[in-house]
C-alpha cells in the first residue's frame, strides 16, 4: 500500500517530475531571413532535436501573430502588430515587448525563464533579442521584431 504520509519534500518530488516529463521532440530548421527551410548537402529539410527544437519553436512563436491562424491555439504566438504607433514612448513600447514577449515564450512548458532583452530602433521598427532558459537549465538567444504597420 501506498504511503499516504511520504517524507520527501513534495515541491522537490513535484519539480523533478516536471522537468522529466517534458518533452522536446524534434522540429525542422526555418532560415526565417531567406523564408525557407534549411537544408542539408543532400537537399533533405534539417532537423533539430532537444534544445535546437525548442529554440525553432521559441523564433516561430515570436514571428506569429496570435488568433491569425485557426490552427494555432490560443495560447500561441504573440501581439506586436499594434504596438508602434500608439503614440507611446519608446520605453513604454519596450516595456511592452518584454511583457508580450515573455507571455508568449513561457506559454511553453520547456521555456523556465526570459530575460536580457536588448532593443535596437531603426525608424518605426524596434528590434530585440533576449536570452532563453529552459527546465533542463539550456539558454539560447532569440531575436525578434516588432515594425509599424500604419
Amino acid at each position: 500500500m501506498a504511503n499516504l504520509f511520504p517524507t520527501e519534500d513534495a515541491a522537490v518530488a513535484a519539480s523533478a517530475v516536471e522537468s522529466n516529463a517534458v518533452e522536446f521532440g524534434r522540429s525542422f530548421r526555418f532560415d526565417y531571413e531567406a523564408g525557407e527551410f534549411v537544408l542539408t548537402s543532400t537537399g533533405k529539410i534539417a532537423g533539430a532535436d532537444g534544445t535546437g527544437a525548442w529554440l525553432e519553436w521559441c523564433a516561430k512563436a515570436l514571428q506569429t501573430e496570435r488568433y491569425r491562424y485557426l490552427a494555432y491555439s490560443r495560447n500561441y504566438g504573440q501581439e506586436f502588430d499594434s504596438l508602434i504607433g500608439l503614440g507611446v514612448s519608446r520605453a513604454a513600447v519596450e516595456s511592452e515587448i518584454v511583457r508580450i514577449a515573455t507571455e508568449t515564450l513561457m506559454a511553453d512548458p520547456r521555456t523556465a525563464s526570459v530575460r536580457g532583452f536588448v532593443f535596437e530602433w531603426d525608424g518605426d521598427g524596434c528590434y530585440f533579442t533576449c536570452e532563453v532558459s529552459n527546465v533542463r537549465d539550456e539558454t539560447g538567444t532569440i531575436q525578434g521584431s516588432v515594425v509599424s504597420t500604419v
